[in-house]
């Protein structure tokens, strides 16, 4: 999974690589900094 960096807040929907279910993903960069993460299975 890449992030960017240039972002300083964002949220988005990913299809997992491994069973393709989709998962809410949201980073909070201070900088280049990660210093917030949360990845949570929203099974549909």
């Amino acid at each position: 999974m890449l992030l960017d960096p240039s972002i300083s807040q964002q949220t988005y929907v990913e299809d997992c690589e491994v069973c393709c279910n989709p998962i809410e993903v949201t980073a909070s960069f201070e900088g280049q900094e990660l210093t917030a993460f949360e990845a949570v299975d929203i099974e549909q």
